[in-house]
């Protein structure tokens, strides 16, 4: 997988060159895990480490500097920036505990974001990545979540995060949780961050849901989402794995 830097300045590339050069010593260990484990055969050709500002606003114009486009990653490595950001999601929202999660975001917590997008090319998935996927993205989105989230953190960073995510859906489900979970698709992103990570949160919760409570075993929930996609997707995949109500 190449590098590649894309930095306005030298300065702002040697601000961030120990972070990404300990990010890149972890890629190769979570990479061994997916592809002993998630059939992950081909990486993405390359990462592009940048900017929030050039990953929102050049390479792409969502408001999150994190994302695959065409089998390249791009991904600002600014922790401080990521924490402001998520901090954005609570709306305008006081909440304490939520607030000082964000505000001290871990290392650990933002390389599992990286995580999150190399997962993304394991073969398990059954959808081109850069296809108009529009009735199973939550399934790839959450498990994609799941499993960085899974194999990187500890597991009492794994609840912390899970138990975070299950307090924001609660906040914002009036507001946002009217629409099926079968509809988070590409459409998803022209909304406000907050109504973009709000399917996030509640695909990865979902997913949690499904191999911690109802089956016990990630390979059976991706040999039923196969089954699913081959008998030729007869129902939505929340009806399939009867969770259209969970999380409303």
């Amino acid at each position: 997988m190449k590098q590649i830097y894309a930095f306005e300045t030298k300065e702002e590339y040697e601000k961030y060159q120990n972070l990404i050069e300990r990010f890149n010593e972890r890629i190769k260990e979570y990479q061994l895990i997916l592809e002993k484990n998630f059939e992950l055969k081909n990486l993405p050709k390359a990462i592009v480490w940048t900017s929030e500002e050039l990953a929102t606003t050049v390479f792409s114009n969502i408001p999150i500097p994190a994302f695959t486009n065409k089998d390249i990653i791009y991904f600002s490595p600014d922790l401080s920036k990521w924490r402001s950001l998520f901090i954005k999601q609570l709306d305008g929202i006081k909440n304490d505990k939520i607030e000082k999660f964000y505000a001290n975001m871990s290392e650990n917590q933002l390389f599992t974001i990286v995580g999150h997008e190399i997962t993304h090319h394991s073969e398990l998935f059954v959808d081109e990545f850069d296809d108009e996927r529009e009735d199973s993205i939550w399934f790839e989105e959450g498990m994609c979540d799941y499993l960085s989230r899974k194999f990187i953190l500890s597991e009492r960073e794994f609840n912390e995060i899970a138990n975070v995510e299950i307090e924001l859906v609660d906040l914002f489900k009036d507001k946002y949780g009217s629409h099926s979970l079968d509809d988070f698709g590409n459409a998803s992103y022209q909304g406000s961050l907050t109504s973009i990570m709000f399917d996030y949160w509640r695909s990865f919760l979902t997913v949690k849901y499904l191999v911690e409570e109802k089956a016990y075993d990630i390979g059976h929930i991706f040999k039923e989402y196969h089954i699913w996609h081959n008998e030729g997707r007869k129902k939505s995949l929340t009806e399939f794995f009867e969770v259209e109500t969970l999380f409303k």
